[in-house]
C-alpha cells in the first residue's frame, strides 16, 4: 500500500470547518503527511454578481471576488492558528470555479493521496445532501475520501429511523 504523503482538506467554511480541519490535521500528524487546505469560491456565485451588475446595479464583480477571497483567507487563517499542525507542512489554496471540478483538479495537480471533507459545506441544509459537492466527490474521486462527522451531526444521524 502506498504511503499517504498529502492530505487535501476541503473547507466550505461553515460551522463544521474547524472540526474537519482538526480531524484532517490529526490524520496527517499520525500518518506523517503534509496538508493542502482548499476552499473553492463557487463560480455560480460570481456569475450571479455579474448578472446583477449587468442589470445596472452598482456591484463590481472583481471587487466581490477580491473581498470574498480576503474574507476566506482570514477565516482559514483563524482555523489554522487554532491548530498545532506545523504551518510549514501546509499549503493553502483558494480557487474559483465549480467546487467539485476544482477539488478533482487539485487532487491531480498536487498529487494528493486522500481528501478529508465534511458532509456539508457553507449551508446546513440536511435535505440537500444528494447532488452536493461531497456526494459528487465520493463518486468521482480517484483517491480515498474521508467524511468527517462531528458529534452533533453523528448524533442526529443516529437518532434517525433507518429502514431495516
Amino acid at each position: 500500500m502506498k504511503k499517504t504523503e498529502k492530505i487535501l482538506v476541503a473547507l466550505g467554511l461553515g460551522e463544521y470547518s474547524q472540526g474537519v480541519f482538526d480531524f484532517a490535521a490529526s490524520l496527517a500528524e499520525g500518518l506523517g503527511a503534509d496538508m493542502i487546505v482548499a476552499n473553492i469560491i463557487n463560480n455560480r456565485d460570481v456569475e450571479a454578481v455579474r448578472v446583477v451588475s449587468d442589470m445596472g446595479y452598482n456591484v463590481d464583480g472583481d471587487h466581490y471576488i477580491s473581498s470574498v477571497e480576503l474574507g476566506r483567507k482570514g477565516s482559514i487563517e483563524k482555523i489554522l492558528k487554532a491548530s498545532s499542525f506545523p504551518f510549514e507542512r501546509m499549503k493553502t489554496l483558494i480557487k474559483i470555479g465549480n467546487p467539485m471540478e476544482q477539488l478533482l483538479k487539485i487532487i491531480k495537480e498536487e498529487q494528493v493521496d486522500m481528501i478529508v471533507m465534511g458532509p456539508k459545506g457553507r449551508t446546513d441544509l440536511e435535505q440537500v445532501l444528494l447532488g452536493s459537492v461531497a456526494e459528487k466527490i465520493f463518486r468521482r474521486s480517484p483517491v480515498t475520501v474521508v467524511s468527517y462527522r462531528d458529534k452533533q451531526f453523528a448524533d442526529k444521524l443516529r437518532m434517525r429511523e433507518h429502514p431495516a
